[in-house]
């Protein structure tokens, strides 16, 4: 029998170490500078598209390993107390924080800020929020859940993955 899971306050989660590992894993790992789809930013390591002190990353950059390693966790510290400040009073279950921390990850702060999904937490509506990660969809004005297309299927496909495991976590 499966014990009742309580949703907890944003404020006392930290993304656990398989959903770190689930986002690297997602974002991939390059040693040099690339852009990932059409339209992009330049990334770097495990999709990092700026160093700790804001600078940019730019194509022709370079990194080690050990140090893609050191920079995703640094981001992703200073993504959590941004995402986690957005959110007061919200309570969530680990799995969901993972999922939206990876969606912070990948399409930024200032995405998630302005987004359906977190109007939708703050408002308590936990299923909606999940269904608006669909919407996150397009990458440079191309809509990457075109049946076939070869330019940002991973877009999609990574959304549709994320929106399950939110469903399956109400």
């Amino acid at each position: 029998m499966s014990a009742i899971r309580q949703r907890v306050a944003v404020s006392l989660l930290t993304m656990s170490l398989a959903g770190f590992g689930a986002w690297k894993a997602s974002e991939g790992y390059t040693d040099s500078a690339v852009i990932p789809t059409v339209g992009d930013v330049a990334t770097i390591g495990h999709g990092s598209t700026r160093y700790e002190d804001g600078r940019p990353v730019k194509m022709g950059d370079t990194i080690t390993r050990p140090r893609a390693e050191l920079l995703a966790r640094n981001l992703n510290s200073q993504a959590e107390q941004q995402f986690a400040a957005s959110l007061p009073g919200v309570k969530l279950h680990q799995d969901e924080y993972d999922l939206y921390m990876d969606f912070v990850g990948q399409y930024g702060i200032g995405t998630w800020r302005a987004g359906s999904p977190r109007r939708d937490l703050l408002a308590g509506k936990y299923a909606q929020a999940c269904h608006d990660l669909l919407k996150y969809r397009y990458a440079a004005g191309f809509d990457c859940s075109t049946p076939g297309n070869k330019r940002c299927w991973g877009v999609w496909d990574r959304q549709l993955k994320r929106h399950a495991k939110c469903m399956d976590a109400q």
